[in-house]
């Protein structure tokens, strides 16, 4: 199993940036790889992904729902992978850490996958935080 993390501390109250990371639909204006975001009910969506020049479609569910300190979701369908952003007040405002781990069963691909995975994640997230930090 492959861990990513991604920290970073945003001006703004953890309340504020809670409010704006628990409204899963609109993280496709925060990401440009982000196609499509389809909600499904019950906490539910499908998200399309066009990243490493191919398309991904996964279903997640949220799993945690804790404002405004945790949020975190599983994966139903596609490629395994669960997440977690935890928020923790700072001087500064709040900090964000990302906590990602997903899983492909062929170590072939895995190996590739992780080398073009964790960059095109870490960027994903600091454009989704970038965005969420420009919207408070």
């Amino acid at each position: 199993m492959a861990t990513i993390e991604h920290r970073t501390i945003l001006e703004a109250p953890p309340e504020r940036v809670f409010a704006l990371l628990e409204r899963v639909e609109d993280f496709v204006d925060y990401s440009d790889l982000i196609e499509r975001i389809e909600p499904l009910g019950e906490g539910r969506y499908r998200w399309h992904v066009h990243a490493v020049r191919m398309d991904w479609t996964f279903e997640v569910a949220i799993t945690e729902h804790q404002p405004p300190e945790v949020l975190a979701w599983e994966s139903l369908s596609g490629v395994w992978n669960r997440g977690r952003y935890r928020l923790t007040p700072v001087p500064e405002g709040t900090e964000v850490a990302l906590t990602l781990e997903y899983e492909i069963h062929n170590r072939l691909v895995e190996k590739a996958v992780k080398r073009a995975v964790t960059p095109l994640v870490n960027r994903v997230s600091q454009q989704i935080l970038d965005r969420v930090a420009a919207r408070l």
